[in-house]
């Protein structure tokens, strides 16, 4: 008896939530053909003076709403083309984020099931194990395809390197493991995310390994590689990309010589050392360094010996045009990007495993550089104008 309630009770909630749906998507419709009408000026069928073009008949779509999935809706069409909808946009976002959502939920660890409770908590749209298991692994599919795909279309002159690190559960325990990033600049100008690998560290094997693998997908034409002073680093673009120069980062440099300076004089030093860095002429950088040299070699001796075994890699950048000297001579880029992945995935604390780092990670720095492909970062002009004059340059 209570088996036959409980399947009635069932049916009946079926069919209310039937009802509910068949009632939205009767208003959606309404809402849709009223969306047409303005954007015509005129009713169906209806002739006025404004009318801006004819009705084309319909198509339908499915639309993720919070009273369920409405199917078959109808959408009306003008001749044109040139009708588009608000009341997609509205949606959109709203499943966008519960896409989000269900994507962080499930990349921090939480069971498929529990993602699907908490979705039907929350909106009302029942998400169900199936749809989790679908929305993450199309994330992934489309991360395969960005990381395997061809690089061979055009020159990537400049390429930036760096790393930071996650927590990652690793069998009983938690460690850190290094997130590598690699940005390109094209040969247009325009700034791209090329790699986001992790590693078991930041050891030289690894960055070849990144190295290697975009070489292998068609990476041609870099010409200098801009990161801080990491062996590892500097052993793999010796190996991997020899016709290309190193440039030290030099906020990391200045750094490391100040920190052999005691505070009292720090912003005095600070800005001699600074000062190198402002000017456009090798020459003129290289009789400061002099300068910086003499005058303080007797007082911070260590800090010196830092700066002299740096100076000439930090000053690399002169040898490319005057207008890209402030984006060449440091890795802030990255530092940027990598600042907008710890946010996100702060909330996270420790990753279930090293895939779950991986792919929200790659996610957000992909998400976060999106504009990038709206700006141009560089003049690529000024380099081709600069090899004519300098055949240093054009060696590279």
């Amino acid at each position: 008896m209570t088996s036959k309630k409980h399947e009635f009770e069932h049916n009946v909630k079926l069919d209310v939530e039937a009802r509910v749906r068949q009632g939205v998507k009767t208003v959606l419709e309404e809402v849709l053909e009223e969306e047409m009408t303005q954007h015509l000026e005129a009713g169906y069928r209806e002739l006025t003076p404004t009318r801006r073009g004819e009705r084309n008949g319909h198509y339908t779509r499915n639309l993720l709403t919070p009273a369920g999935k409405i199917e078959r809706l109808e959408v009306p069409r003008d001749r044109e083309g040139e009708f588009v909808t608000e009341l997609f946009e509205r949606y959109k976002r709203m499943t966008g984020d519960i896409e989000e959502a269900i994507l962080q939920m499930y990349l921090s660890g939480i069971s498929v099931r529990k993602v699907a409770g908490i979705t039907d908590a929350l909106s009302r749209v029942r998400v169900g194990k199936d749809t989790v298991s679908r929305i993450t692994r199309r994330l992934q599919e489309e991360q395969k395809e960005w990381r395997e795909r061809s690089l061979e279309e055009k020159a990537y002159p400049y390429l930036y390197l760096d790393a930071t690190y996650l927590k990652v559960r690793w069998g009983a325990r938690v460690t850190s493991m290094a997130l590598l990033a690699c940005v390109g600049v094209d040969e247009e100008g325009f700034r791209e995310v090329l790699a986001v690998e992790v590693a078991g560290s930041e050891k030289g094997a690894a960055y070849a390994s990144l190295l290697r693998g975009l070489i292998d997908r068609g990476l041609s034409g870099v010409r200098l590689v801009v990161s801080d002073d990491h062996e590892g680093i500097k052993a793999a673009v010796a190996a991997e990309l020899p016709g290309a120069e190193w440039q030290r980062c030099i906020v990391h440099f200045e750094r490391n010589v100040l920190s052999h300076v005691p505070a009292t004089s720090m912003s005095e030093v600070a800005q001699d050392l600074k000062a190198i860095f402002k000017v456009r002429r090798e020459k003129t950088a290289e009789a400061l360094a002099e300068e910086f040299v003499e005058l303080y070699e007797k007082s911070y001796p260590k800090a010196v010996s830092v700066f002299e075994a740096g100076i000439d890699d930090a000053l690399i950048y002169l040898h490319y045009p005057g207008s890209h000297h402030t984006k060449l001579r440091s890795t802030n880029m990255l530092e940027r990007l990598f600042k907008e992945v710890k946010r996100r995935t702060r909330v996270v604390g420790v990753f279930p495993n090293e895939a779950s780092a991986a792919t929200l990670a790659t996610e957000i720095a992909l998400r976060s550089s999106e504009e990038w492909a709206l700006r141009r970062y560089l003049t690529m002009d000024a380099l081709e104008e600069a090899k004519k004059t300098n055949p240093q340059l054009s060696r590279h």
